[in-house]
């Protein structure tokens, strides 16, 4: 797969050099990652007026998601020497995600996230994920136009909300727990044939909110690395929930916040309290931890959900819109309590 790239990186001889698409090697690790810092760098110097410290406040996304998913990961390289643009992408199971994807500003309009972004749909369809999902910002016609033109819909906002916890008395106060006292567990404590034990669980749980749906290889990538780790909500031998966190270091977790991933609590089991106690003993551990704020993304489909967070004294800080290509059945219910972040 090749574009050619016309004004930016001429040779001295005013050649047109050419982009390959290719899968990305440890050794360029590191170049990815200045390539997505520069170039959303780039963007929200663009939107904002002033250029941020960094793109992503400390986040980190390239290495622990390559190391998950090698062959999902694809740079654009200019003459094999210089990477301009890098997609990254991960499967759940029968849902692919795709991003981030960045180009270098010089090298816009050249159609090379296109073909970075059919490369990482070449790779779903080869792992058959029946779903393609990824997230834009919705206030950006460019960006919806790119997903619009590879077979993308809109579906409806995701919101990355926060609480700050450093404020004495700032936390709500919560209903009383239910009778039947809950139990949180760390699967970073289990015994190896336990967290095999808990994974199916796991997967039991998901598939039942979206068929074939299995968040496996994220858990073990954050238990593997110690991003952070992977929560059990629990009522006695039921599980009632699972949460996939992560804290600051060289995690999705940006400077001096914990950050959760995917938090779902089983169809069966669906309580407003499960999901205020949980949210609860997340804030929690982060103070634990000596973190000053937590992050909870959610689906503004998943309706109650998200005004749980909203009472939970969560406030919204930015919001990018979820795209969808495949998969025709509806699987979203509003009544779901689910967090999850497709970025």
């Amino acid at each position: 797969m090749r574009a050619t790239v016309d004004r930016a990186g001429l040779d001295p001889q005013g050649r047109l050099p050419k982009v390959q698409i290719r899968r990305v090697r440890k050794g360029d690790l590191s170049k990815v990652r200045d390539v997505f810092e520069q170039s959303f760098g780039d963007f929200l110097e663009r939107q904002l007026g002033t250029r941020p410290r960094q793109a992503f406040n400390g986040a980190q996304y390239v290495h622990h998601r390559w190391l998950m998913e090698p062959w999902g990961c694809f740079v654009a390289e200019e003459d094999n020497t210089k990477i301009v643009g890098a997609a990254l992408a991960v499967t759940w199971g029968t849902v692919g995600l795709v991003g981030p994807v960045a180009v270098l500003t010089h090298y816009h309009n050249q159609t090379i996230a296109q073909q970075l972004i059919r490369a990482v749909q070449q790779f779903f369809d080869e792992n058959k994920a029946t779903l393609h999902g990824a997230v834009t910002y919705p206030h950006s016609a460019k960006h919806l136009a790119l997903f619009h033109k590879l077979g993308y819909r809109p579906k409806a906002l995701g919101a990355i909300m926060s609480r700050a916890l450093d404020r004495p008395g700032a936390r709500p106060l919560l209903p009383k727990p239910p009778r039947a006292a809950l139990t949180v567990r760390r699967f970073s404590s289990l015994e190896e044939t336990k967290k095999k034990t808990a994974l199916q669980r796991f997967h039991r749980l998901t598939n039942a909110i979206c068929r074939g749906m299995d968040l496996a290889k994220e858990v073990e990538i954050v238990d593997g690395l110690a991003l952070g780790d992977t929560l059990l909500l629990e009522r006695g031998s039921d599980l009632i929930g699972f949460a996939v966190y992560h804290t600051p270091g060289v995690s999705e977790a940006p400077t001096g916040a914990l950050y959760v991933k995917y938090l779902a609590i089983d169809r069966r089991q669906r309580k407003v309290e499960y999901l205020e106690q949980f949210v609860s003993s997340i804030e929690d551990l982060a103070q634990e931890h000596g973190l000053q704020r937590v992050i909870l993304p959610v689906y503004l489909r998943y309706w109650l959900a998200y005004s749980t967070l909203v009472k939970c004294g969560y406030q919204v800080d930015f919001t990018m819109v979820r795209m969808e290509k495949g998969k025709p059945e509806d699987f979203e219910d509003p009544a779901d309590l689910l967090l999850d972040d497709w970025r």
